[in-house]
């Protein structure tokens, strides 16, 4: 590059980055401005200062070349456009931007050699089993019954008739039923802890140039389960807003993010190795020695069947469990779900699992247990151990802590 193009691309850069610093202290709209960092590692605890070395006064000094200074340098001031690229350096924010140190697991993980369905219900919330095809098809000579909200199987044949669905079971029973396909979404694994945070976009949404309402609308489309890097959190408008590049934010509402740990989040925990739920965040992070080595998004107990907060132990692991429950007093919320695969028990009835009747992930949606897709519930499996910790925590507060208030939870 020229010196004639670098000084151009210098002040271009530094336009750039002083409109977007400027723009998202100033979008904040509402009271003082204020930048809470998130959990970033810290590369160097000094901060660039005017003063350097003894008996060399400010004036004498020339402005640093722009870039990121880590360390006070001795023989120029790091102010202006080095001051805030040093001020996004320290969030992980480097230009050019580096990509997200982390690999999608094998896809494999994803098949089950299991075919589901949801029962199709008919009057009175009610499935009928019939003893052959044809029974099936006439609705007639059913001697079985099955009520419930949700209720899916496994089966082992389908049959199309008239544009309605039939499916056979294990057993030889024939039922109205429709053949289920699930969520092929896979986290991310890791080598080592990133620097800074990073996340899923939840639902279709465009950027603002600011953390408020008030920001600019950026004509720039995310998708759901984009993956983002997240440099910063401010409070603006009464929600939270990360900044996910170089002035590009986005609500809370339209994200979950991953926090990186830079230690164990309890004393009992003394191994190195537990599993992170952010209840407020719909995430999942795996740690071992230490250090991030898996994160999803994941889907937790919608009120008021919220997961519990705590530190536990998985006490139980099952590659295939049938799920049975309902907390109505009338059972019309009854649930079935055979062949859940993936569990394993932390929390009384509470485990972590793949839920292949789930399309979404990264909102609240359970009767307490964690839901995970099938491909993440089977990474998870092979990586843990019975005796392993699950850290349950709500960085929000909203989530109910008193014991006495769960019961012993479900799917």
């Amino acid at each position: 590059m020229t010196m004639k193009k670098k000084a151009v691309f210098t002040l271009v850069l530094f336009t750039l980055l002083l409109g977007a610093h400027v723009g998202a202290v100033s979008a904040q709209g509402e009271g003082t401005p204020s930048s809470t960092p998130l959990a970033v590692e810290p590369v160097s605890t000094e901060t660039p200062t005017a003063t350097v070395n003894a008996g060399v006064s400010d004036k004498d000094l020339p402005l640093c070349l722009p870039g990121a200074y880590l360390e006070t340098p001795e023989d120029c001031l790091p102010l202006g456009s080095s001051l805030i690229l040093t001020e996004l350096a320290r969030k992980g924010f480097t230009i050019p931007l580096k990509p997200l140190a982390a690999t999608k697991p094998d896809t494999s993980l994803v098949n089950l050699d299991i075919k589901y369905a949801k029962l199709n219900l008919q009057a009175g919330m009610q499935a009928a089993f019939y003893p052959n095809l044809d029974s099936a098809v006439a609705g007639i000579n059913a001697f079985r019954f099955l009520s419930g909200e949700l209720l899916y199987i496994t089966y082992t044949y389908q049959s199309d008739v008239g544009g309605k669905h039939f499916v056979q079971v294990e057993s030889g029973e024939w039922v109205r039923a429709s053949p289920a396909t699930y969520s092929p979404f896979q986290g991310l694994q890791f080598t080592k802890t990133p620097s800074h945070s990073f996340g899923w976009i939840l639902d279709q949404a465009n950027p603002r140039r600011g953390p408020g309402y008030q920001a600019e609308v950026i004509n720039e489309t995310l998708t759901r389960e984009q993956v983002v890097q997240v440099y910063d959190a401010v409070e603006a408008n009464k929600t939270t807003w990360y900044m996910i590049g170089l002035g590009k934010w986005v609500e809370q509402r339209y994200i979950g993010v991953v926090n990186p740990m830079s230690a164990a989040p309890d004393e009992k925990i003394t191994n190195g190795r537990w599993i992170e739920i952010n209840l407020y965040q719909q995430t999942l992070a795996v740690y071992d020695n230490n250090q991030l080595v898996f994160a999803a998004l994941i889907a937790t107990g919608a009120d008021p069947y919220f997961t519990q907060p705590g530190t536990f132990q998985i006490y139980e692991k099952k590659e295939l469990e049938t799920m049975t429950g309902s907390f109505a007093a009338d059972k019309s919320d009854y649930y079935y779900l055979e062949d859940v695969p993936w569990t394993m028990y932390f929390d009384q009835k509470r485990a972590l699992h793949g839920a292949y009747w789930r399309a979404l992930f990264g909102y609240t949606q359970s009767h307490g247990c964690v839901n995970l897709s099938m491909g993440d519930s089977h990474w998870l499996y092979n990586w843990a151990n019975v005796g392993d910790w699950v850290y349950v925590w709500d960085p929000s507060g909203a989530t109910p802590t008193d014991p006495t208030f769960y019961t012993q939870g479900g799917a």
